[in-house]
């Protein structure tokens, strides 16, 4: 039973990671799966820890790294990366949960989706907005703390998966707190301005 709610716990942080860089999680899992014992894949899941995977994830993500960094081309990634993150947090969500949950593939890979796919929405939808009010100067500094939340969020739900959900809260937290800190300040400007 504990090791079926730590496998659901790193699904969920896996599956979270990949809405932010679908390949980031996929190679974290397909390097610890082929080199360790931390990760058990079991049946088709175990493809991903194919040399073959593992190098085209390599190439996947330093592409992606560099596209992301980009202003005008980090907008159209987040369009191509629409289908591949939801898709990616599926894969992971799904191979996760099979060891010793044994939940239904289907269920896995829906739960995966709506978790990457949200979090790509928000990313997605919050990048036009920096890019317009910072001329694209913040896209590689946003970006590359993106990258970083995402690497740490996956080794956390690999290594330790009961500390993903205190981490996960931090993030929330910080988005929080974040989103007012910035209402409030658009507020005090409006009163200053009438």
């Amino acid at each position: 039973m504990i090791e079926g709610l730590l496998d659901l716990a790193s699904a969920f942080g896996l599956s979270t990671s990949a809405g932010l860089n679908a390949y980031i999680p996929l190679l974290t899992v397909a390097v610890l799966g082929r080199l360790t014992n931390l990760v058990e894949l079991e049946g088709a899941w175990a493809t991903l820890t194919s040399w073959w995977i593992i190098g085209l994830l390599t190439i996947l993500l330093v592409i992606e790294i560099v596209a992301d960094k980009v202003p005008a081309v980090d907008t159209m990634n987040d369009v191509i990366q629409t289908f591949i993150r939801p898709t990616a947090g599926a894969i992971l969500f799904a191979a996760q949960t099979q060891t010793h949950l044994n939940l239904h593939p289907v269920l896995g890979m829906a739960c995966g989706v709506i978790l990457a796919g949200g979090v790509h929405a928000v990313k997605a939808g919050a990048r036009p907005v920096l890019t317009a009010t910072t001329g694209g100067v913040a896209n590689p500094v946003v970006s590359t703390v993106e990258d970083i939340v995402s690497a740490i969020t996956s080794f956390i739900a690999v290594i330790f998966p009961y500390l993903i959900i205190v981490w996960l809260i931090l993030l929330i937290v910080l988005i929080v707190l974040m989103v007012r800190h910035r209402r409030q300040r658009r507020e005090r400007q409006y009163i200053r301005k009438y």
